[in-house]
């Protein structure tokens, strides 16, 4: 309860800020719908879940105009729990991203919770977005944020651009242990879209680790766009596995309906491969305002355990049906 009151009074004080600050703004999404989980041998589940297209949050970001061409940046950004009026993230006051920097023609430095580059590319050509039953990260191995990161995100150049992120382990006479690195480049211009990403996270003995390296692409043929991507992941141990994901978002009027096949190729002895087909569709009443269902089913072999989950939860078992509304501000 405390965390939570100190989130809120954090980003009230902010507000009433605003007008000494050269621009502060608060933003945010309020997302809730009605999930049907199947496939759990303890048995089926129907909920009304928080965050099922995109996780509700509530953020404040500011910039301030340093001068000779830079720029003071810093976001603060909790997860709310819309179903329950809790938080998420483990209750953390800003789980989702909580950072600080300066930025500059040569593009920008900041030090925090931030996204790894990994997830950034996975999330940019996912028809789904990393959300809904068809969230690409039922399957595909990828790791959401980094604590105690230093993170530089290059400038656009002819639509290239990268990122170099370093996450600190901060275990004592072990600098490797617990360590996270993560890099990307991409290009972005006109229809096409392609991103090489690449994260590293050490063991907390720094003995071993896991790596996963993202190659994906995105064209938009403007009634269809089409995704496609290949991860790599090799995992502690002797853990490795690839993944491979196919994809559609086909656009008209205000609707707009997407489509995913993705599978894991489980490349040791156990083979415990699975495949994920997903189907969803969305309605935007406004801008800010949208209506959504989707539907995934996961084929698990030889004894995989994956579930259908969405923006914000794991999921219990291989498939999920869900519907709701989304809201930004």
């Amino acid at each position: 309860m405390k965390k939570s009151l100190l989130a809120l009074a954090v980003l009230s004080a902010f507000a009433g800020a605003a007008t000494a600050q050269t621009s502060v703004n608060i933003y945010g999404i309020v997302d809730a719908g009605i999930v049907h989980e199947r496939g759990n041998p303890a048995g089926n589940v129907t909920k009304l879940t928080s965050g099922v297209e995109s996780g509700s949050r509530l953020g404040v970001r500011g910039t301030e105009d340093l001068g000779g061409g830079l720029a003071g940046k810093f976001v603060l950004e909790t997860g709310i729990a819309a179903d329950t009026g809790g938080f998420n993230q483990g209750g953390l006051a800003f789980g989702r991203q909580a950072y600080v920097g300066l930025a500059g023609n040569w593009g920008m430095v900041s030090l925090g919770r931030q996204y790894t580059p990994h997830y950034l590319a996975l999330d940019s050509i996912d028809p789904f977005s990393t959300g809904l039953a068809g969230n690409a990260a039922n399957l595909v191995s990828t790791v959401t944020r980094m604590d105690n990161t230093i993170k530089y995100s290059t400038p656009t150049w002819s639509g290239f651009i990268g990122e170099l992120a370093y996450g600190f382990g901060e275990v004592q006479g072990n600098n490797t242990a617990n360590r996270q690195i993560g890099a990307s480049i991409g290009y972005n211009n006109g229809p096409l879209l392609v991103n090489l990403a690449y994260q590293r996270a050490d063991d907390p003995t720094g003995t071993d680790r896991a790596r996963n390296t993202l190659l994906g692409a995105k064209y938009d043929f403007g009634r269809l766009g089409a995704s496609i991507g290949v991860t790599q992941n090799r995992g502690l141990g002797i853990v490795d596995s690839r993944d491979y994901l196919l994809g559609v978002t086909v656009p008209f009027g205000a609707s707009t309906v997407l489509a995913s096949f993705i599978r894991k190729d489980d490349r040791t002895a156990a083979d415990s491969d699975a495949r994920q087909w997903a189907l969803g569709y969305t309605y935007a009443v406004s801008k800010r305002t949208n209506f959504y269902t989707s539907y995934a089913r996961i084929l698990n072999k030889n004894g995989a355990a994956y579930t259908v989950g969405n923006a914000t939860e794991a999921g219990s078992g291989d498939s999920a049906f869900n519907v709701g509304v989304r809201h930004l501000f």
